[in-house]
């Protein structure tokens, strides 16, 4: 679950006011992983919090709702977990804790695990999770040598699948990237509320129908090529199924007679 800005020209969305001089609105998104496509959406102003939206919302009992640290709220966190849900995110650079246990070893390390920790949070937190113990996967990438800490309320799942698990993610940004340069839905036809709203909901529609033939097609499409191919290809007169099967139709190459020669 992830939110992104579309942002807006004030002085001509004058109903999007985000800050002083900025306009915007914002995609609220649950996207599921079997087929990294939307479940959830909801558009609102550029102001409203991602953690207001999820608190609104119920999951089913068993999933794994994956989510940035902008959405960590102790008190949701504990709602997920009362209704067995299980959560991964990232842990707050100011999160206060107390160590309860602590897993490390030569042959964690190996694998980029630094630290595997059983905590408690203190203070006011501790309250909100109702006092509860939360999982701390301490992971350091060395690729970006970076050191990242989850947080997670599942306590089987062993510490490698917790940070691959929050590298998943990354699927949902790259949805927003479709969206945003794919599908354009950064510039708007119309300047109403009700104008940007429906070519958002436009362009969800037309991305779930890309994906789709994407995975129906027996040729390996790519979502990018796909989206530039049928724009290219709008108005011609063919056969949909044949042609995301094979997009360049095979038979005899071009008559040279019916070409010229430039000079």
């Amino acid at each position: 679950m992830d939110a992104t800005v579309i942002p807006l020209c004030l002085s001509v969305f004058d109903w999007a006011k985000f800050r002083s001089a900025k306009g915007s609105v914002k995609l609220h998104t649950v996207l599921d992983y079997d087929g990294c496509m939307p479940s959830f959406v909801h558009i609102t102003d550029g102001k409203q919090h991602e953690s207001k939206i999820a608190k609104s919302m119920s999951f089913p009992k068993g999933c794994v709702v994956i989510v940035d640290r902008g959405y960590v709220d102790y008190a949701w966190m504990n709602v997920l977990d009362s209704t067995g849900c299980f959560f991964v995110t990232r842990a707050k650079s100011n999160m206060k804790y107390t160590r309860v246990k602590t897993v490390k070893s030569e042959e964690l390390r190996a694998g980029g695990i630094l630290e595997d920790q059983l905590v408690e949070l203190d203070g006011l937190a501790n309250q909100r999770y109702a006092g509860k113990k939360m999982r701390l996967v301490r992971v350091w990438d060395s690729t970006k040598n970076v050191e990242y800490e989850f947080l997670t309320n599942n306590f089987f799942w062993k510490p490698a699948t917790v940070a691959a698990l929050y590298k998943e993610r990354w699927e949902i940004e790259t949805f927003f990237k479709h969206l945003k340069q794919r599908l354009k839905v950064t510039s708007f036809v119309g300047t109403s509320e009700n104008a940007v709203y429906i070519q958002i909901w436009t362009a969800l529609i037309g991305i779930l129908l890309f994906k789709y033939i994407q995975k129906k097609a027996k040729y390996d499409w790519n979502l990018s090529n796909l989206v530039n191919f049928s724009r290219i290809n709008i108005f011609v007169k063919i056969d949909l199924w044949k042609w995301a099967d094979d997009p360049f139709i095979s038979g005899k190459p071009p008559d040279k007679k019916g070409q010229y020669t430039l000079i």
